[in-house]
């Protein structure tokens, strides 16, 4: 594993965190992000040039790191967006924009908007199945903040926004934000993200009945009837994942729209996926979190995209 910690230079440095994060971005050397060209790349140098500044000379533009990832156009050095990244990285629950804001010293604003980018960095893309022979993935649901221009309290959970999570023991966590828990929603959704050869553990919840079926095995557990563990079966590990979600969501971050929703869960799942008992620890992850900022590129005016 990686060292416990950046070094400081990395941090306290504009050059230094470049080049670190170009060494994670581009492994085999500068890419263009205009033509994709890996040849015939300088270096721009001189006392005004802009720190890792390069220019392609096959279409003749000029780019650095940022270009085409969620860094483009920030003014934030970079060692800072370094820090930040660490600092949403190692904390199990998260870390708020207020607290951003005065460890690294800039505005709450700038702080908000760069906690948004750190988690679109760390939405993954193109997942493949989970699970597979020999397998479990366990499935549930929660309810979380409350379904904006929802005035009136409706009954049961109607008011608030619904969450599901497919969890793979020994594996990662997926989590996507739906418009309910009817059997159609979750069985699209459980049918494109599990694998047929896996073991499908979940609660009693009727919509898992059909859906089951597709799968090797599908057990469950009543807690209705109290009954939480029966030999393997139980959900006690995405019940394991909501208790740190939801610590985090009502204690570090209070309150959280319904259209940013998405990007909170893409946190948890993150750091739940990349965890140091899958041997990844804090460098490490915020590593993996640099590897995802290329393609994501988010502006003020479309936050919610």
């Amino acid at each position: 594993m990686a060292t416990s910690i950046l070094s400081a230079k990395v941090l306290q440095n504009e050059t230094d965190a470049i080049a670190w994060v170009e060494a994670r971005v581009w492994p085999q050397g500068p890419v263009c992000p205009h033509c994709g060209g890996v040849v015939r790349i300088g270096k721009m140098k001189g006392k005004a040039t802009r720190i890792g500044l390069y220019k392609c000379y096959q279409c003749r533009k000029q780019f650095t790191v940022k270009v085409g990832t969620v860094f483009e156009d920030s003014h934030v050095p970079m060692n800072l967006w370094l820090q930040a990244m660490y600092l949403l990285c190692s904390s199990k629950k998260g870390i708020s924009s207020n607290q951003l804001s005065r460890t690294l010293g800039v505005t709450l604003k700038t702080a908000w908007f760069m906690s948004h980018r750190i988690r679109e960095a760390m939405r993954v893309v193109g997942m493949t199945p989970m699970g597979g022979e020999g397998e479990t993935v366990e499935a549930d649901e929660t309810f979380i903040g409350r379904i904006e221009g929802e005035k009136k309290r409706r009954s049961g959970w109607g008011h608030k926004n619904a969450v599901l999570t497919l969890v793979q023991r020994g594996g990662g966590a997926r989590s996507f934000h739906i418009e309910d828990t009817s059997a159609g929603q979750v069985h699209s959704i459980v049918r494109k993200n599990v694998a047929r050869e896996t073991a499908l553990m979940t609660d009693e919840a009727r919509h898992y009945d059909d859906i089951g079926r597709a799968f090797a095995s599908h057990e469950t557990v009543k807690h209705s009837d109290d009954e939480y563990v029966r030999g393997d079966v139980h959900t006690n590990t995405v019940e394991g994942y909501y208790s740190i979600f939801k610590r985090g969501m009502k204690g570090i971050y209070q309150h959280c729209s319904e259209k940013h929703l998405h990007r909170y869960l893409a946190e948890f799942d993150f750091r739940y996926s990349n965890r140091v008992r899958l041997g990844v620890d804090d460098v490490e992850r915020t590593a993996r979190a640099v590897k995802g900022i290329v393609g994501k590129r988010l502006t003020y005016r479309t936050p919610h995209h």
